[in-house]
């Protein structure tokens, strides 16, 4: 015998809430219906009435209350949960990317978990364990610059669990990949550097070993073809794109080139503290998202790299997998030359 509906206020409601988890079986005891009648009015079967449903709606509303997510994948075998990887969210490029997914998980009712691996291997393992344990239905990951075994990433596969690379990416042809257009990028840069009869270059690039430089130094370098003298540098943060600029203005290269918005960050800082004017004494020219070449004046030209535009492609290529294709491939997004003032 169910016990007969009880009226309470709104004030109640909130005590009731802070002091116990609202269930099913809360509800349906309020209301006198059964858990089944109670479960089946919120997920608007027709089999229930107009009038139970209402009422069983505005009782959950007032509680606040919220399926249980461990129960429903207990249930269905599924988690609407997407994670997330990166080596930092204070990044103006993962910022967008992250944006980008948010807004097209929101849209598929999917859950985001971000997590950081701060460029360390062994924190990056931990949170492939953490996602492996959350059992999410895939991750995006932007490797560190330090990961050489992918057997973690390999064995969420073997879970069904699709992995889509993006960003930083490893050189394994096995793995699905979204990318910028990193050699058109550093092409695009090169020419326009030619285009403007450049003599003297400093190129600064970002951790060698990763495939992202790679690509775009050995794009950057049949471009240039020797036609000018270039000194390439290797800057692995901020801070050591500020010093190599430092000691290779001394050679007075009448550009600059920065392979990221982190490289041009620590350029640029060091071309101010030399009170050098741009384009006047010294030109710069950059592959961006596009935000940090507009904090200067003149703007720094710059080749888009959009971290928001990336991030729609690889929700999409992710949402792929699900569906069932097994196609592995490595997808790109087009780079267009942006012009500032600055070269």
């Amino acid at each position: 015998m169910f016990a007969k509906p009880i009226a309470v206020n709104k004030l109640i409601l909130q005590l009731i809430v802070i002091m116990n988890n609202t269930t099913l079986k809360k509800i349906s005891e309020m209301l006198g219906l059964s858990i089944s009648t109670v479960s089946r009015a919120l997920k608007n079967h027709p089999d229930i009435s107009d009038k139970t449903k209402l009422r069983v709606t505005e009782l959950a509303n007032a509680l606040d209350y919220e399926p249980n997510a461990n129960a429903v994948h207990l249930r269905t075998s599924k988690n609407n949960l997407f994670g997330l990887l990166v080596p930092t969210v204070a990044n103006f490029f993962y910022d967008s990317f992250i944006a980008a997914v948010e807004e097209e998980c929101r849209k598929s009712n999917y859950s985001l978990m971000i997590l950081q691996s701060g460029d360390e291997p062994a924190i990056e393992l931990e949170n492939i364990k953490l996602c492996r344990q959350n059992r999410i239905s895939g991750l995006f990951a932007c490797i560190t610059s330090q990961t050489v075994d992918l057997d973690p990433y390999l064995k969420l596969n073997g879970l069904d669990i699709p992995v889509i690379f993006f960003d930083k990416v490893p050189d394994d042809n096995t793995c699905n990949k979204v990318c910028v257009a990193d050699a058109v990028s550093a092409t695009i840069a090169a020419n326009t550097i030619l285009k403007n009869k450049k003599k003297k270059v400093v190129a600064l690039f970002g951790n060698r070993n990763l495939s992202i430089t790679k690509k775009r130094l050995a794009a950057f370098d049949i471009a240039i073809n020797r036609k000018i003298k270039t000194t390439v540098l290797y800057a692995n943060s901020t801070a050591e794109a500020e010093e190599l600029t430092t000691q290779s203005l001394i050679e007075n290269p009448d550009t600059l080139f920065c392979m990221s918005d982190e490289i041009l960050a620590g350029a640029m800082k060091a071309v101010q503290r030399a009170r050098l004017l741009v384009p006047k004494d010294i030109s710069v020219i950059s592959i961006s998202n596009g935000f940090i070449p507009k904090l200067y004046f003149p703007e720094i030209t710059y080749v888009e790299t959009s971290g928001y535009k990336l991030g729609k492609l690889a929700f999409s290529s992710m949402m792929a997998c699900l569906a069932g294709s097994t196609f592995v491939q490595e997808l790109t997004i087009e780079s267009v030359l942006v012009k500032g003032g600055s070269i």
